[in-house]
């Protein structure tokens, strides 16, 4: 796969440090692309939990795969079974990767979501399989009893209509850009205030997707989030043309109703 995508191991491996230092994996260096230990070949937890967020965040669909258990190949002549066992009796569960070797020992990713709150545990030189899996347990319960994810907004969710002037529609939909919420410990989502920052009208013409405003959440001083509102269609600006398109049109539709 290294040879067919960069030509050779060597300037695959030059890519690899390169993502890992556009994600900010400072710990890493990869000397290798299969893993096998190796000489300055190193990484942290940390820079794996970082790894791991970007695959779950933009690749999602590699959960299609991550949590089957087990399958089978060569017509069922042969057959694979996961070897993360949270998969199986870790709920929410939804990957991610497991790796051993003589030196590094048993290793883990783990991810998981339930209720809307994905967290990812990695585990690093466990002395066996079992350990791994159990620390792993700990870290996620510990995430699951202890935060929460607070939904605010849904990308396309309708604030209000603002008055046009000079368009030709007296008025926009002003919507949600994006989802917005943020992760808060149990417990601390009371005493949060919404600053809905629009315009009172706006002059056409308007773009579909031009900024409007924004939704300030807060708690006491301190900013928690900040949510962008935009146009959700075009508004074109008045002109003596499309006055008569509107005259005709409903000049048009009144002598259909007679």
């Amino acid at each position: 796969m290294a040879e067919h995508l960069a030509g050779s191991e060597e300037l695959f491996v030059e890519q690899m440090n390169q993502k890992a230092k556009e994600l900010g994996m400072n710990d890493t260096t990869f000397k290798n692309c299969h893993g096998i230990d190796e000489d300055s070949h190193v990484t942290s937890s940390y820079d794996i939990a970082l790894m791991s967020r970007e695959l779950m965040t933009k690749h999602p669909q590699i959960t299609k795969y991550t949590t089957i258990w087990m399958d089978s190949l060569r017509d069922g002549k042969s057959e694979l079974v996961n070897t993360n066992k949270l998969v199986r009796n870790y709920s929410g569960c939804t990957g991610l990767k497991t790796g051993s070797t003589s030196l590094a020992l048993y290793n883990l990713s783990a991810t998981a979501t339930r209720d809307n709150l994905s967290l990812i545990a990695v585990i690093m030189k466990a002395p066996n399989t079992a350990t791994r899996f159990a620390e792993a347990k700990k870290l996620l319960d510990f995430g699951f009893n202890t935060y929460e994810f607070k939904q605010f907004n849904q990308k396309g969710e309708t604030i209000m209509q603002i008055p046009v002037q000079k368009g030709i529609s007296v008025s926009v939909e002003a919507i949600i850009k994006e989802d917005g919420g943020i992760l808060l410990k149990k417990g601390e989502d009371k005493d949060i205030t919404q600053t809905i920052q629009l315009p009172n009208s706006i002059s056409a013409p308007i773009s579909e997707g031009q900024h409007l405003g924004e939704i300030v959440y807060s708690k006491g001083n301190d900013i928690l989030l900040t949510t962008e509102i935009v146009a959700k269609s075009e508004v074109k600006k008045m002109s003596f043309g499309n006055v008569l398109t509107q005259v005709y049109q409903k000049w048009f539709t009144l002598n259909r109703s007679l």
